[in-house]
């Protein structure tokens, strides 16, 4: 028997097994199970003596509780590796807070645990004590002469799981290699609008120079060259043009010589550009000083006020007067969006196409919640907790949180070099959530990632609103291409198509 057709649902296993009294004595282990360990085998096969058939309760995904990130091992691939126990015989997603549900309805003639759960006082075991006792099943704990923890294996060094758990989320939903690169090849076909600040990022490289005695802790360097990058909503209609896509870019810049380099490089890329420049403001600079590839110090010139009602209204000209497939509003909080432009910039945006926004708060009061019910959001971590106020819950809880309260249909959250977690509409054949482990092997500059990642999930999902596990990987794997090159330059699908088939190549 092929070990992945011991994975049953609760319907399934209740007919499979029968009612009590039975033939066969029945047993069942409950738990995580985020990694196999030698304690969980000890487990498994002393259950496995004491009755005829091992029931294997596996906590789903939404449930395990045990950490921020956790858990480290999808519920899918935690399933499929009990089922390759031979002592196992069947293997059950357990789609509730605890076993109770399935304890009632399979009811087991043995249900067994740890020795290290035998505290009387365990709140959990008293639940599914009591469950046992209901119909007078027997509670059993096995031996514990060596125990280990999941928990301090995995804080201790996780191993890199991030191409296998990509590969049986791509088999979870029926997606293939070749289906990816063939979404990547459409994205020429489409339209996009994209509305943001633009900022010009500046790296300045720098020699080290040996202070000696100085009277003030003054770090010393000297000037070595710059390098200038178009950044903000600039650059993520860059990685959007890169694609083939026909893309315009709407922004306010001062009057001055960066305006002129980004006007230069916006035409040079071959992007529809509506600049609006503002003689009262300056052109957003940032400024990074780098010396032996440490990073010293950031100065920001920027101009965070409103800008005017004249310009508004030009920006809602612009949208007004060009139908797209997608409108991206990407906000970086330098005075295109606040509450008021934000409201009246929505209601300029046709009834069709995919509305997607991305709002940065660093150190200033952009708020994600401010583009509600879009098609797509993508905050990171700390944009999600500024968001809700909550910098308490575990990860799964807050971004559903932001996902209800966002009425969004799809929610990216960006996670680092955790990688990501995507919210959507669950259906039948598939749960709210999943996540994908951050895909750079070698992170030189993680500046620009989530641009990337913005850019490639928007195209994947203006092809297919349903397709969010497209999204999120084009996106992930652009993410790190990003994040393997220095400077924020945009992401073209030929190096997209190249990371597919180098994971590819690993399977």
């Amino acid at each position: 028997m092929d070990y992945q057709d011991k994975i049953k649902t609760l319907e399934e296993l209740k007919e499979i097994i029968g009612s009590r009294p039975r033939d066969k004595k029945v047993i069942m282990c409950h738990g995580t199970f985020d990694l196999v360990h030698p304690g969980h085998i000890r487990h498994l096969t002393y259950a496995k003596t004491k009755a005829d058939i091992l029931i294997v309760s596996l906590t789903g995904d939404a449930f395990v509780t045990k950490a921020d990130y956790r858990p480290f091992i999808p519920e899918d691939l935690r399933a499929v590796n009990l089922a390759a126990l031979q002592c196992v015989d069947y293997v059950i997603v357990d789609y509730s807070p605890t076993p109770e549900e399935n304890i009632m309805t399979l009811k087991p003639d043995y249900f067994a645990k740890g020795y290290e759960y035998s505290d009387q006082t365990n709140i959990k075991n008293q639940i599914e004590r009591e469950a046992v006792d209901s119909y007078n099943g027997e509670f059993i704990y096995t031996p514990g002469d060596i125990i280990y923890s999941s928990s301090e294996i995995i804080n201790s060094g996780p191993p890199n799981l991030a191409i296998e758990k990509l590969i049986t989320l791509m088999k979870s939903n029926d997606i293939t290699f070749d289906n990816l690169e063939s979404v990547i090849h459409m994205f020429k076909d489409l339209k996009v609008h994209i509305l943001g600040d633009t900022i010009v990022d500046v790296y300045i490289y720098c020699n080290p120079q040996s202070s000696g005695m100085t009277k003030t802790p003054t770090i010393s360097t000297m000037f070595d060259h710059q390098k200038q990058y178009v950044g903000g909503a600039a650059i993520v209609a860059k990685h959007l043009k890169a694609t083939g896509a026909d893309i315009t870019f709407s922004t306010v810049m001062g009057d001055d010589d960066l305006s002129k380099f980004v006007i230069n490089d916006m035409c040079h890329s071959g992007i529809n550009f509506h600049c609006n420049l503002d003689r009262d403001r300056i052109t957003t600079e940032k400024q990074t000083f780098i010396a032996n590839d440490y990073r010293l110090l950031k100065v920001d010139k920027v101009d965070n006020r409103p800008i005017s009602i004249r310009t508004l209204e030009k920006f809602r000209e612009s949208i007004t007067g060009n139908e797209a497939d997608a409108y991206v509003f990407s906000d970086f909080r330098h005075g295109i969006f606040n509450r008021d432009t934000i409201r009246k910039l929505i209601d300029c945006l046709p009834t069709q196409g995919l509305r997607v926004a991305d709002s940065q708060v660093a150190s200033r009061w952009g708020n994600i919640l401010e583009f509600k019910g879009f098609d797509l959001i993508t905050p990171n971590e700390r944009e999600a907790r500024f968001a809700l106020a909550d910098q308490d819950s575990v990860i799964r809880p807050l971004a559903l949180e932001l996902y209800k309260l966002a009425q969004c249909k799809t929610l990216i959250l960006k996670l680092g070099n955790k990688g990501t977690l995507t919210y959507r509409a669950p259906s039948d054949s598939s749960g709210s959530f999943f996540s994908l482990d951050a895909l750079a092997e070698n992170v030189i500059d993680p500046v620009g990632a989530g641009d990337a990642l913005l850019a490639y999930s928007t195209l994947a999902l203006t092809l297919d609103k349903n397709a969010p596990v497209t999204a999120s990987i084009l996106g992930s794997i652009a993410a790190a291409i990003a994040c393997e090159t220095d400077g924020n330059n945009p992401v073209n699908p030929e190096s997209v198509v190249k990371k597919l088939n180098d994971i590819r190549s690993c399977v």
